[in-house]
């Protein structure tokens, strides 16, 4: 995956502009946009460090086109868990649902969280196997 694919890649899954990435790496918009249609890569090491912090991942991930973008877990996750906790608020402050709708989902959450967390277990069971 070349640069300027990542770079893209990594801002639309954030959900910034090409402005409000320009503000939190201080690089300006217009050489943003030139990294994101591919007519430029950074010249100074610099603005892929400050890339990589902006954006949470090493810098090789940034200047090494074999690698490919996978969006941190932790991250992806947590705005994921943030949407789903305000739809279920929204959905309680109406009061439009059932009472055993809410049983119901409740019920769905909990399976959720346990299977996670059974998955969670054997992945670091294996990770303790294979040091």
């Amino acid at each position: 995956m070349e640069f300027s694919e990542k770079l893209k890649h990594l801002r639309l899954s954030n959900g910034w502009s090409q402005e409000e990435l320009a503000e939190k790496s201080g690089i300006s918009r217009r050489t943003i946009q030139n990294y994101e249609s591919g007519t430029m890569k950074p010249k100074k090491q610099s603005s892929y460090t400050a890339l990589a912090e902006v954006f949470g991942v090493e810098e090789r991930l940034l200047t090494d086109d074999q690698m490919e973008v996978t969006l941190k877990a932790d991250r992806t996750v947590g705005r994921q868990a943030a949407d789903l906790e305000a739809v279920i608020h929204a959905l309680w402050a109406g009061g439009e649902v059932e009472e055993e709708d809410m049983d119901e989902i409740v019920r769905s959450l909990r399976e959720a969280y346990a299977e996670a967390k059974q998955k969670q277990a054997g992945k670091r069971r294996n990770e303790g196997h294979a040091q």
